[in-house]
């Protein structure tokens, strides 16, 4: 039996090394390594876009059939679940498996509420594109300006801007005496 020399300072590194990875892990890097092993589900990149009276969400499911995706809507709070599964039963021992199959939930506060009943969502190419009109509430409308007696002021109707100065209600060109 061969006996060595203890080294605490190498006991504190490997310690040092766990830490690093645990707050790496959970802090700089969220959702990389270890997804899906605690009902967390899988990464779901999301974009949305607001064109006209609507949003447009896109999500990237790959793998997700579309019977197999839910989507729901509660004021401004979107919820899109999917999940994916093997489509054979594995026999035999995995020696390496680098695809995920499992959930995917993702939840996000959408920036306007939206009208649920007149939604829609296609789905093709593992791209889910879903369209919310926004509420009448939400959506933005143009404020026509009032003159002093109630009456709308159109563009045709606006005085135009004269070049030149004002003195004593009169207007001064260059050039010329009014």
């Amino acid at each position: 039996m061969t006996m060595q020399r203890w080294d605490p300072f190498s006991e504190m590194q490997s310690l040092r090394t766990a830490m690093d990875r645990l707050f790496e892990d959970a802090w700089v890097r969220p959702g990389r390594g270890g997804w899906g092993q605690h009902g967390e589900g899988m990464p779901m990149p999301i974009d949305v876009l607001e064109q006209d009276d609507n949003l447009v969400v896109k999500a990237s499911m790959p793998g997700v059939k579309p019977e197999d995706i839910n989507i729901t809507v509660q004021g401004n709070q979107l919820t899109i679940q999917g999940e994916t599964r093997s489509d054979t039963e594995q026999k035999g021992t995995v020696h390496h498996q680098e695809h995920r199959y499992g959930r995917y939930v993702r939840s996000m506060t959408l920036p306007s509420r939206v009208n649920s009943e007149k939604a829609e969502a296609t789905f093709e190419n593992g791209m889910l594109t879903l369209t919310l009109p926004k509420e009448e509430a939400a959506r933005t409308r143009q404020i026509p300006v009032r003159g002093g007696k109630g009456q709308p002021i159109e563009a045709s109707s606006k005085p135009a801007i004269e070049s030149g100065t004002q003195h004593n209600g009169q207007t001064e060109r260059a050039g010329s005496r009014a």
